[in-house]
């Protein structure tokens, strides 16, 4: 089974301009930026589209899909970001004057209105704003294992499952591993799926109102989380950054069927077991690995919210073409 994997080397802020004033593309350039995006989401959605033509269902692959309301033809969708203008071409206007938030200016060039956009969105930027800031403010805790996708089917039947997959260990393997194990899940939206079993021996108790004051940065949760706070902040978020959370997400969502307590070898992944020393040594390198990844997606994100609710415009900073996918299975 192939999958999306990550770029050759980790994301890069793009370098910013210090003038304040837009960044006009011209529509070779804006055309070039749309058309490979474009391309590249393609490549990255082909097997989950595929699957969806035919009623096929993939329990790793398809879960940023559905968990997230993702819609691959979301992904596709260029934005320039904020403080990108686009110059008209021949045939008038980018398509982008047709979508919500932009503008046209009277040179007939297309960019987001930042005013009119914050007028809807506002107080959303400023929560991811917070959070992410919050969340990369505090060390990152690699110890918690994957154990989360245990306590979620801790001494459950299998009728209650979330996934149609059989337990590698058995009920009773599983349960023990949960038993012998202290949990300490942080992210709420892996808590609330806990069984009423397994939330009394989680160290932590989150909820969504303690969100932004239990979130940390080796979580993998919160990791793939960046993904659907790139696809709320909608147009303020460059297409190249929308990318890079989407291959983020989809490699450490694979870490986590890894480690989990289900059977996954049919589907072609290998086992991480994570009762074994061996399994948490490489759980730990490639949490590690994922947080440090995570870390300038998180910054560049922070910082797009940051300028944009901090009464500043952003300085030109235009999306690069998308780089070149490979497809496989990544190594950490």
């Amino acid at each position: 089974m192939t999958s999306p994997t990550a770029p050759s080397g980790p994301f890069e802020p793009e370098t910013v301009a210090t003038s304040p004033a837009p960044l006009t593309l011209t529509p070779t350039q804006w055309r070039r930026h749309a058309d490979e995006h474009a391309a590249h989401a393609d490549a990255l959605t082909a097997a989950h589209r595929a699957r969806r033509a035919t009623g096929e269902k993939h329990p790793v692959e398809d879960f940023l899909y559905e968990y997230y309301a993702l819609k691959p033809a979301a992904l596709r969708r260029w934005h320039p970001g904020a403080g990108v203008r686009l110059a008209p071409g021949p045939d008038g206007p980018a398509p982008h004057a047709a979508w919500r938030w932009y503008t046209t200016d009277d040179d007939h060039a297309v960019g987001l209105d930042l005013d009119a956009y914050l007028a809807d969105r506002a107080g959303t930027v400023r929560y991811v704003r917070d959070l992410l800031v919050a969340t990369a403010a505090r060390p990152a805790h690699l110890g918690c294992l994957g154990l989360h996708e245990w306590a979620m089917v801790y001494r459950q039947d299998d009728v209650g499952r979330r996934h149609a997959l059989p337990l590698r260990l058995g009920r009773e393997g599983t349960d023990a591993v949960v038993e012998r194990h202290a949990i300490r899940c942080s992210h709420f939206d892996a808590f609330r799926f806990f069984t009423p079993e397994a939330t009394g021996r989680n160290a932590l108790q989150p909820t969504r109102e303690t969100q932004p004051a239990m979130e940390q940065p080796g979580c993998l949760h919160a990791t793939m989380d960046l993904l659907k706070w790139s696809l709320k902040l909608g147009p303020l978020v460059p297409g190249d950054v929308l990318l890079e959370a989407f291959r983020l997400a989809s490699d450490v969502r694979r870490l986590d069927m890894q480690a989990s307590p289900y059977d996954v070898s049919a589907l072609g992944e290998p086992v991480v077991a994570v009762e074994t020393p061996e399994g948490k040594a490489e759980y730990v390198r490639r949490q590690r690995a994922f947080s440090e990844r995570a870390a300038p997606l998180r910054a560049r994100l922070a910082d797009l919210c940051g300028t944009a609710v901090g009464g500043d415009r952003p300085a030109p900073q235009p999306s690069s073409p998308a780089t070149p996918v490979r497809i496989g299975v990544a190594s950490q």
